[in-house]
């Protein structure tokens, strides 16, 4: 069902980029651009991490979706099909232990 949402996010945002419905959000951003998509995306990062600062899930919920929205039209602008973001977390969800090695710093030199 998750890919089915997904989907058809995906799909409906290809479609207002394609028909510029008057009114549309969706199209208002294409009309802007790339920089416009890229600013939203970054503000909704944002606003995700303040919420989940917060504790309120209930916002936070809400944030990851308006992040999801933005990144969705970010893939249609960029023409990112949706099918290659998800064989790319399942190809992910397949390893373990892959966690990085971080290099340690020496603080006295």
């Amino acid at each position: 069902m998750e890919n089915e949402v997904l989907h058809n996010l995906y799909q409906t945002i290809v479609s207002r980029k394609e028909t510029k419905p008057e009114g549309s959000y969706t199209a208002y951003l294409f009309d802007k651009g790339l920089d416009k998509i890229l600013k939203k995306c970054g503000e909704e990062c944002s606003e995700v991490i303040i919420a989940a600062k917060n504790q309120d899930n209930s916002e936070t919920v809400l944030e990851i979706s308006d992040l999801l929205y933005h990144l969705t039209v970010l893939m249609v602008q960029q023409g990112i099909p949706l099918e290659d973001v998800m064989a790319e977390l399942d190809k992910r969800s397949e390893k373990s232990g892959n966690l990085k090695k971080f290099h340690v710093v020496d603080k006295n030199s």
